[in-house]
């Protein structure tokens, strides 16, 4: 082998590796978490929708979660997967 294809291939390697910790691996463990919050989810929680919408959760399902929005408590149903975050309860002092 020549020592220039040596160094390439040790240098295409190198390069996949900065993109694996800088890109993939991260990315990975962001869908991660999401999988575990969306599968965590629980009657009473309030969420924020990946359109913005913020709701309070009616009724957990396999795939489906339904949502009470607004001052009529309307209840919608939404896919799992549209939860984008679960919001923290401020407590009263």
């Amino acid at each position: 082998m020549d020592k220039n294809m040596i160094i390439s291939i040790v240098y295409m390697v190198a390069l996949f590796a900065i993109f694996y910790f800088l890109f993939i691996r991260p990315q990975r463990k962001k869908e991660k978490q999401l999988e575990e919050l969306r599968s965590s989810l629980e009657v009473g929680q309030m969420v924020t929708t990946i359109g913005g919408m913020l709701a309070t959760i009616a009724k957990v399902e396999e795939e489906f979660v339904v949502l009470e929005v607004g001052p009529n408590r309307t209840k919608m149903p939404f896919k799992k997967w549209a939860i984008a975050s679960v919001e923290e309860k401020k407590e009263n002092k």
